[in-house]
């Protein structure tokens, strides 16, 4: 998979010089080209032009060279050089990762996305556990906070909830069933069918892009704004052995690299609000929740989850420690 020809000298590439050495890379996506996927689009493309061309990452859509829930088993096989991940998918597998998958953590907006996960990918623990499957994280996968959207009656109360069927993953999904949903994980390519044969009646997803992406609203009958019920933990991850086989220049294009996805999403998830915002007001009932539903849902599907959680992961690792690094960091991404 990997191509690398060793050339005696570096050469000098917008005014910094890049070993010329030729690195081809194989990253495995899901779905296919969407808002989300501009992050990584933007950094492989500014990596190639600031190595001449000598460094290239080619993105592999739609699950073809691994299915998402395999991804972080083939990054750490060697099988594949770099991949997203999404640590609710195998919370099994990166439970402390998961803590970025709880609901109603206190961030609101991008921006402020961006400031907590970016920290998270270079805190130690979460570091460790992924050292544990031979990878190492790259940048984060910044998703906005979640809706839903969903088939039949709309739960325009909270008690409606009760016993409806929805696709809401990670501590999310625990904070449905407060509510008395029944949540179920479901990898995003399948979703749509999930839906359409009537699997779940809802689904959540980042708010606005990916329900227009997978084109949930073309099947759906309403869907909620003013939830924001959590965001999700997806980052980009790397094999160690690859990573480290790579020159120190190359080594900092990634790091440079990173800066350029963030950039990208902050376009890419504004753009989408203007466009699929307008046509999901116009084809479906909009459901939105009192300020007191609001407070009365936190109240019971934010500490409450946030605690089990801890309890749950206590034992494998200092939870408490890891929360509250990610609690810290909200606060000073508001400052």
């Amino acid at each position: 998979m990997r191509s690398v020809l060793i050339a005696a000298a570096a050469v000098l590439v917008a005014g910094q010089a890049v070993a010329a050495e030729k690195v081809q890379w194989n990253y495995s996506m899901w779905g296919n080209p969407r808002a989300f996927t501009k992050g990584v689009e933007a950094a492989v493309d500014y990596i190639k032009e600031k190595s001449g061309g000598n460094f290239e990452i080619t993105i592999h859509y739609g699950g073809t060279i691994s299915p998402p829930k395999e991804n972080l088993d083939n990054v750490s096989l060697g099988a594949l050089e770099a991949a997203h991940l999404c640590t609710f998918y195998h919370p099994g597998k990166n439970p402390v990762g998961t803590v970025l998958d709880l609901p109603f953590l206190p961030v609101e907006n991008i921006d402020q996305l961006i400031k907590v996960q970016d920290a998270f990918e270079s805190y130690e623990p979460w570091m460790k556990e992924m050292a544990g499957w031979h990878a190492r994280p790259w940048f984060a996968g910044v998703l906005p906070t979640y809706e839903f959207m969903g088939v039949g009656n709309p739960p325009k109360k909270l008690e409606d909830w009760k016993g409806m069927r929805v696709r809401a993953g990670g501590g999310m999904g625990d904070a449905m069933r407060k509510l008395g949903a029944v949540p179920t994980t479901v990898p995003a390519p399948d979703v749509y069918q999930t839906v359409e044969r009537g699997v779940v009646q809802a689904a959540s997803w980042p708010y606005s892009y990916a329900f227009g992406a997978y084109r949930l609203h073309e099947i759906s009958k309403w869907y909620t704004e003013g939830m924001a019920i959590g965001s999700a933990h997806c980052p980009s991850v790397i094999n160690i052995d690859t990573y480290n086989a790579l020159p120190d220049e190359y080594k900092q294009l990634l790091e440079e690299a990173k800066a350029v996805a963030y950039d990208a999403y902050r376009v890419v998830y504004k753009e989408a609000d203007d466009k699929w915002r307008p046509i999901f007001a116009s084809r479906m009932e909009r459901v939105t929740y009192s300020p007191e539903q609001m407070a009365h849902f936190r109240e019971i599907g934010a500490k409450p989850v946030w605690g089990d959680w801890v309890n749950e992961h206590k034992k494998e690792f200092d939870s408490q420690a890891v929360l509250d690094f990610v609690l810290d960091q909200a606060k000073q991404a508001k400052m």
